[in-house]
């Protein structure tokens, strides 16, 4: 049987949603101005590991980017 969340347990979620939404979009914009040359490895790559959770973006942020 499922256990309803708490009000403050469906604020805490909702809220790591949005986070996820954000970083993922800004994740996003960023791949997709950058040239090929820009990144490490293939674009189609970090898009797929960028918007599947948060720790796929920051290995973007962190790994993923050439400077």
């Amino acid at each position: 049987m499922a256990k309803k969340l708490t009000q403050r347990q469906a604020r805490i979620v909702g809220i790591a949603v949005v986070v996820q939404f954000v970083i993922g979009a800004l994740t996003l914009r960023d791949i997709s101005r950058r040239s090929s040359d820009q990144v490490r490895g293939p674009k189609w790559l970090w898009r797929i590991l960028g918007t599947a959770n948060t720790s796929g973006s920051a290995a973007y942020w962190l790994i993923g980017r050439r400077r």
